[in-house]
């Protein structure tokens, strides 16, 4: 028997490669002949690169560049031969705020465009970037301003490149923009569109901090901005992603949008290594409507040989998804065994992952009673 565990971070408590090294073990103890392989993997959001590392041999490396509120910070990222890969959530990730420190207007990223110019003068051919998981809805004007683009009012003040300014912008100034010979990717970890009902900031603001009152102002600035840009972007799948970020790179870096969980598996030559497998595990912190979006989990269903049968074993599993089958997945299991708070969910995951899949593999084996163990 061959199988595949192919967890994404379990967010704020376990990274990808911890949680399939546990279901590894967990698995092997009840099927010790059977040929396990540890994929761990990201799909554009925080955790993509550590998951990237353990299959491919990259350099990490670290540049300075802006912060989120200005003052220099010291950004990672890793490259292989003439391709750079680096998150913005390693900038401005949204576990780096409390929920008071929570302002997705505020917050700069202006160092993402810093860091893509300083890679293209060291030579890189290819630029990734994962947008997932961050902390702002800026449509992309942080790195824009990186990058060298300046943005003014209708009486001509040159304006903060954050989200709060988005409504005021009404000249964008390219003057001192570098000519970008790098090919830009924005690798999202879902496929949300920039605006509207299901967009940036009425799916995924309120999370970042967005309060009530601003979501549909915010809302309507990212595209009041990018009829000024590129207005094919506001419908674009992925540009959503990131707090508009991919919409930004699309937009400004003339970059192209990929989901991310497809060129994670692509990397990972999944299609070869998942024609034999009986079965694969995937997970992630929370598996709810959002995981339908194009997160991982569902991703890797998408993608599994229709003989494989995909299991789900995720921190918690939101009440209202139950369609879970109709994305390829058979089943879905939450590792929390009884009430508790949501720090003491946190602490617990290690144990509560650990005694979950011991009791999956369990019952595989006593379904499939004439499994050689």
């Amino acid at each position: 028997m061959k199988i595949l565990m192919m967890p994404d971070s379990f967010k704020g408590s376990l990274s990808a490669k911890k949680a399939a090294t546990i279901l590894g073990e967990s698995f092997q103890q009840v099927f010790p002949s059977a040929t396990i392989e540890l994929l761990p993997v990201g799909d554009g959001g925080e955790g993509t690169l550590d998951a990237l590392s353990q299959t491919i041999s990259m350099e990490e490396r670290w540049e300075t560049v802006s912060g989120w509120n200005g003052e220099p910070f010291s950004m990672r990222y890793m490259h292989f031969q003439d391709q750079a890969f680096f998150e913005m959530a390693d900038l401005v990730g949204l576990p780096m705020f409390s929920e008071e420190q929570r302002r997705p207007l505020d917050i700069l990223t202006i160092g993402l465009g810093e860091l893509i110019i300083r890679l293209q003068e060291k030579g890189m051919k290819k630029i990734y970037i994962g947008v997932g998981g961050s902390a702002t809805v800026d449509g992309g004007i942080g790195l824009a301003a990186g990058l060298g683009y300046r943005f003014y009012d209708k009486e001509g003040n040159l304006l903060q490149p954050n989200g709060r300014s988005l409504s005021k912008i009404v000249r964008i100034d390219d003057t001192d923009v570098q000519e970008l010979t790098a090919e830009i990717y924005a690798v999202t970890d879902v496929m949300n569109v920039l605006c509207g009902a299901s967009g940036a900031s009425f799916i995924f603001g309120p999370q970042k901090g967005l309060k009530i009152e601003e979501i549909s102002k915010t809302d309507e600035a990212l595209k009041q901005v990018y009829q000024l840009i590129n207005q094919t972007l506001i419908d674009t799948p992925g540009s959503g992603a990131g707090g508009g970020l991919a919409a930004g790179i699309a937009g400004f870096a003339k970059g192209k949008i990929i989901h991310g969980i497809d060129f994670v598996l692509d990397v990972l030559d999944f299609d070869q290594r998942a024609q034999d497998a009986d079965f694969i595990i995937v997970g992630e912190g929370r598996m709810d409507q959002q995981s339908m979006a194009g997160k991982a989990p569902v991703g890797i269903a998408k993608r599994a040989p229709a003989k494989t049968t995909v299991l789900a074993i995720s921190g918690s599993v939101d009440q209202e998804f139950s369609d879970y089958e109709a994305y390829g997945i058979s089943a879905c299991f939450s590792i929390i065994g009884q009430p508790e708070s949501l720090s003491e969910a946190l602490d617990n995951a290690e144990v509560n992952l650990r005694r979950t899949s011991l009791s999956i593999a369990r019952l595989i084996k006593n379904v499939r009673s004439n499994c050689i163990d």
